[in-house]
């Protein structure tokens, strides 16, 4: 299936898809991303800033309310768009052992 014009747009690293893999698994925000994913924020940050730049990933704060009743920092959280899913089929095409990393971050 060839690519979107936007999917084409992406510098496919392994660290991309990994991001990309993560929200698709549920985990919707940074430092989760970073848990799942075992790459350091100084690569989570910029991946999500250009997936959400390239409209691959939605992203949106959440309500000051709910952070404060938690007793933490807002959170920003993201979530796939219909791009970002094609997108993430490019990634397992174009990484063939991806498909098994795939499985494990949906374990996590």
């Amino acid at each position: 299936m060839p690519g979107t014009k936007k999917t084409n747009s992406i510098q496919w690293t392994y660290a991309t898809a990994a991001v990309l893999s993560a929200i698709a698994s549920g985990h919707r925000y940074g430092f989760d991303v970073m848990e799942a994913t075992g790459l350091p924020s100084g690569t989570v940050y910029p991946s999500l800033r250009r997936l959400v730049k390239k409209r691959l990933l939605l992203s949106d704060w959440e309500e000051d309310e709910v952070a404060r009743k938690a007793g933490r920092p807002r959170r920003k959280y993201y979530a796939l768009t219909k791009t970002g899913r094609v997108g993430l089929a490019e990634a397992s095409k174009r990484f063939p052992m991806f498909a098994e990393a795939l499985a494990h971050l949906a374990a996590k």
